[in-house]
């Protein structure tokens, strides 16, 4: 019996595998609030792309803004939900550090995304006004 038999629970297709990963997604966006309030806010930015005509280089940063927050939020939860199954959900100082570093990821990426946004919609608000 060679090691790849032991694995417990190795999806046995692609299709299997895109599956598990389509009910991550939408679990994520089920349960966590700020996941969706992420999503509204790429929605309102690719809008507002839309809207003003920006150039291919624009509508890439903000693209990469929108996915580089939501995949910190995935893995924020992940992270969240790893803790807590590990301390089952008791407190533990170095258990809430983690959370907390986990959730400052999202916080910078999520800063990160509004500076970019702001560089790239201030002028043209501006220059509607």
């Amino acid at each position: 019996m060679d090691l790849k038999d032991k694995q417990v629970g190795k999806n046995k297709s692609f299709i299997a595998s895109l599956k598990h990963a389509f009910r991550g997604i939408v679990t994520v966006f089920k349960e966590e609030r700020n996941m969706r309030s992420h999503l509204l806010s790429a929605v309102l930015s690719l809008v507002l792309c839309w809207l003003f005509h920006v150039s291919t280089v624009e509508w890439f940063m903000i693209l990469f803004c929108c996915f580089l927050v939501i995949i910190i939020e995935v893995l924020n939860t992940v992270v969240e939900n790893i803790v807590d199954l590990v301390t089952g959900c008791s407190y533990h100082p170095i258990a809430k550090k983690a959370k907390d570093m986990a959730a400052a990821a999202v916080l910078i990426a999520a800063s990160f995304s509004l500076l970019i946004g702001c560089i790239v919609f201030l002028p043209k608000l501006i220059e509607l006004f």
